[in-house]
């Protein structure tokens, strides 16, 4: 039975909360989940810029290295918060996995496409304005085009609504 209509009408029901209340599926929910998202995703995006750019590596490389540590630091929050909620190691990271995937997946697409295709931004180095510009905005519209993905994953029961229960 699907569960979203199993428990429907009750407080376990994420999809009857549209209204604003509880842990549904609501705009605040979903911009929520994203925030936390993009912040794990923003700091090892960053350090990897910041690190590729220092060791003089290609835009290939440290673009590479970019979106690594992008994923490492968006499933790192999720993993030590459900972690600290007493979940094993072993399942914390299945639950990271599921919450996380498709959300840090699509914030790194849209982001360093972004960066991709602004002229001039993969050549920037970390003291030119066009190299944050491009990065923020990047960052910006990822957030964007990704809180609808949460919003419509969440009311599914999957995304960011898998780490409610530990929450």
């Amino acid at each position: 039975m699907d569960h979203s209509t199993h428990h429907s009408g009750t407080a376990h029901d994420h999809t009857a909360h549209e209204g604003g209340h509880g842990q549904g599926t609501t705009w605040a929910t979903a911009m929520k989940a994203t925030l936390h998202c993009l912040t794990g995703c923003a700091i090892g995006e960053i350090l990897g810029m910041v690190i590729g750019t220092a060791l003089m590596w290609g835009n290939v490389q440290t673009m590479a290295l970019a979106i690594t540590l992008a994923f490492v630091f968006g499933y790192s929050f999720t993993l030590w918060a459900v972690v600290r909620a007493g979940v094993s190691l072993k399942a914390a990271i299945k639950v990271a996995l599921a919450a996380d995937t498709v959300s840090i997946a699509v914030m790194e697409l849209v982001d360093n496409g972004i960066i991709a295709l602004t002229p001039g931004a993969m050549d920037a180095h970390l003291s030119d304005g066009l190299f944050w510009y491009a990065l923020l905005g990047g960052f910006a519209v990822a957030f964007v085009i990704t809180t609808p993905v949460n919003k419509w994953m969440i009311g599914r029961g999957k995304g960011h609504a898998v780490v409610h229960a530990y929450h």
